[in-house]
């Protein structure tokens, strides 16, 4: 069952969703008879029907651009597929995944009925400063498909050929990046954190691209790969950027209304401070995700504007990480030199974000309007501290915030810090021992990374805090260990963990990437063969400090 901290997610889990809609859901077993729903929603907007649709081109006054795919060659294989995904989104029995059909689909060889392929025209502030025009450079949106619980869902190949916004680039994804993307995103999905989703991954034997992953002047042939997303939407805070930039106030009222209306149809399109309200919601829906970010100890390697969901869900993976042995100062991407996007920077960076955000919607704002969105905005670092404040306490078996909240928190992450115990470990291992055994070392010797917290000299001190703390709140024990073990997973998805993974995955071996999506459907929970491949263990040396770069 999918799990996470429950003050931030609406989702409805598997396990709720089989009871409420199990008798309606039909599953396909012939992706031929499988359809799209014709027109897409996303027809509604302007689209760019320029034929040379693989040059590189300023697009103007448009959303979209109307693009073929360009099909993956040579001899396909499926890396692995997504059952959930595929049951529980798409309505495909897990079986289909393994038809030439479906392959071909993944590989932009075949358009089900009632497809539309576009690519969305975007911009963006990179690393704090303005790129320009972005837009999808190597991805396609093929159309919208309308499930039985009438979730509107759009699939997008990633790597599947030349685009407008391609930039010089040849459209195309590796192996390695769209691994570490499929397995993340339904990582990130199980444990509760808003994100997009993923759903099949293809790799051609013979198709081959040249990528610089070093950044050494050395490029080498790497096998090209599609990766299937999907999303309610793919739109971005660069989705309105862009047309502030180029001025193009029609499109972004069109386009802001359009979101509203399907996304957010709470909101009356009467209302007079619709923008405002819109504006409020995308502002706390990434606050809320950043929170469940910082609970896991996610960074997102690229937290650029164009990187941040309309709809606040985690996209574009590209050099991510999880923590392994705590330190705030984490950044995963060989890029960031200057640690921009360091894992304690993140909720600030999405302020930042999302001032930038505000500055693009004024050309379709009132004075009345400016000035309540930045009132507003006024208050967001605030509820920003006290979310993430909260997201510690529920991994402290705690609920309630109280006087002394921040400090508790902070010592423990500060001892944490000190000694190089493990984020995930520490915080699942706390709610496996008594509080009052936390000081006795004949236990905690059992527990790896507890012990590492023990060799601090601020650490019997914290505990006494701690079991305080509990105290005021009359929390029992067993309230205690039932709440720490549904926030504080046993299995993340680690780099060394992917990285073994994608070695095997280099030479057609597809096991260990499998297995790691079948765990992560159930990362609250241990799991025999997991615990032999050590992954809860301590991660091995040649781990530690491990990045990647933006090369993929």
């Amino acid at each position: 069952m999918r799990r996470s901290f429950h003050l931030f997610t609406t989702s409805v889990s598997v396990a709720q969703q089989k009871q409420f809609f199990g008798s309606k859901m039909k599953l396909l077993n012939n992706f031929k008879e499988w359809k799209f729903k014709e027109p897409p929603v996303y027809s509604e907007l302007p689209i760019d029907d320029n034929p040379e649709y693989n040059a590189p081109v300023a697009v103007k006054n448009a959303v979209f651009s109307k693009v073929p795919t360009e099909p993956l060659q040579g001899n396909l294989h499926l890396v692995c597929a997504s059952e959930d995904c595929l049951k529980n989104v798409l309505e495909l029995e897990h079986t289909v995944a393994e038809t030439k059909e479906f392959i071909n689909f993944i590989a932009g060889k075949y358009l089900p009925e009632g497809g539309l392929t576009v690519s969305h025209r975007y911009g963006g502030y990179q690393f704090g400063f303005w790129a320009d025009q972005l837009g999808d450079g190597r991805a396609h949106i093929l159309g919208e498909y309308v499930n039985s619980k009438e979730e509107s869902w759009q699939p997008q190949l990633k790597g599947s050929g030349e685009t407008p916004y391609s930039r010089f680039g040849d459209g195309r994804a590796v192996l390695r990046s769209s691994i570490r993307e499929m397995v993340a995103s339904e990582a990130c999905y199980f444990l509760g954190i808003p994100t997009t989703r993923a759903a099949a991954l293809v790799v051609s034997d013979e198709h081959k691209v040249y990528r610089d992953k070093t950044y050494s002047g050395h490029a080498r042939p790497e096998r090209a790969a599609v990766l299937m997303r999907v999303a309610p939407c793919w739109y971005r805070l660069g989705s309105l950027e862009i047309l502030d930039k180029r001025k193009e106030p029609h499109t972004m009222k069109t386009l802001v209304d359009h979101i509203i209306k399907h996304y957010y149809p709470h909101i009356e399109s009467s209302d007079e401070n619709k923008y405002v309200k819109w504006y409020s919601e995308v502002a706390v829906k990434n606050l809320d995700m950043v929170a469940t970010w910082q609970g896991y100890g996610f960074t997102h390697g690229v937290l650029n504007t164009d990187n941040v969901s309309i709809l606040g869900l985690t996209i574009d993976y590209g050099p991510f990480g999880f923590i392994d042995y705590y330190n705030q100062h984490y950044v995963p991407n060989t890029s960031d030199d200057m640690g921009r996007y360091a894992y304690y920077k993140q909720p600030d960076i999405i302020l930042w974000n999302l001032e930038k955000f505000a500055a693009a919607m004024e050309p379709i704002l009132s004075e009345d309007e400016k000035q309540k969105i930045a009132e507003f905005r006024s208050t967001l670092s605030e509820y920003s501290k006290k979310i993430i404040l909260k997201t510690f306490l529920l991994k402290l078996g705690l609920q309630e915030i109280q006087d002394g909240d921040d400090s508790l928190v902070q010592d423990l992450l500060q001892i944490m810090q000190q000694t190089m115990a493990d984020f995930t470990c520490t915080f699942r291992q706390l709610g496996e021992v008594e509080p009052k055994e936390l000081v006795n070392q004949t236990v905690i010797e059992k527990k790896w990374s507890l012990l590492k917290v023990y060799e601090s000299k601020q650490w019997s001190v914290w505990v006494s805090k701690y079991q305080d703390r509990l105290c005021k709140e009359n929390v029992t024990e067993e309230d205690r260990r039932l709440r720490m073990s549904q926030v504080n997973p046993v299995y993340i998805p680690r780099n060394w963990m992917l990285q073994e993974a994608i070695a095997d995955a280099e030479n057609n071996d597809f096991q260990k990437v499998r297995f790691l999506l079948k765990i992560f459907e159930k990362p609250f929970e241990t799991n025999e063969e997991a615990e032999k491949l050590g992954y809860s263990a301590q991660p091995p040396s040649w781990s530690y400090g491990l990045k990647l770069s933006c090369s993929s």
